[in-house]
């Protein structure tokens, strides 16, 4: 099989059971984000990192790519690709409840930084963030709309990257960085 067709060069791609689309389709974007997330994982797992992270870490690429997936189809229940739903969102929310037991809690806002797994986690929080809003996107303007179970399971899953941001530098020894209110700007003879 060749990796390229030639098919998309015009700027329009297939969806999965639905029509030729422009390649800057809210479907598009959004299941792109999700790819690019699904990516940024792999470079987070491509550190060194706790093997109980890395587990946890390898099932969501998976379940990220029936994500992916489901975007990528106009009708996800007809063609059977509605794989991901609130039994994936329970176990997330538990995977967070059980690591911020090891976790202090947090009383101000932290820098994304840290041990370079841990930024890495932060990037990959941002990254689902921005899934997360194309997703929501899609639900108020896409004639067919992304499931509310993908924004939901997107939402939760951000909140786990971020609690595993901090584990990750909790194990290692680093401690998460403070964000400091900068002193507030006269404006007066500034440059």
């Amino acid at each position: 099989m060749k990796i390229y067709t030639k098919a998309g060069d015009r700027g329009e791609t297939h969806v999965f059971g639905g029509p030729r689309v422009r390649k800057d389709d809210l479907r598009i974007e959004a299941y792109g984000t999700v790819d690019e997330l699904n990516a940024a994982i792999g470079c987070v797992r491509a550190q060194r990192l706790d093997p109980r992270l890395d587990t946890i870490l390898e099932r969501i690429q998976h379940e990220l790519f029936a994500v992916g997936g489901e975007l990528a189809t106009p009708d996800p229940f007809e063609k059977g690709m509605d794989l991901v739903g609130e039994s994936h969102v329970i176990r997330l929310e538990a995977e967070i409840d059980t690591w911020e037991l090891e976790l202090e809690p947090l009383r101000q806002f932290i820098l994304p930084a840290g041990t370079p797994a841990a930024a890495a986690l932060h990037l990959a929080r941002t990254i689902c963030r921005r899934a997360e809003r194309k997703c929501v996107s899609m639900t108020y303007t896409a004639e067919k709309p992304a499931s509310p179970r993908i924004v939901k399971y997107l939402n939760r899953l951000s909140d786990l990257l971020f609690v595993m941001a901090r584990v990750a530098n909790k194990l290692e020894g680093v401690a998460d960085v403070p964000w400091q209110k900068p002193v507030r700007s006269t404006g007066e003879g500034e440059e």
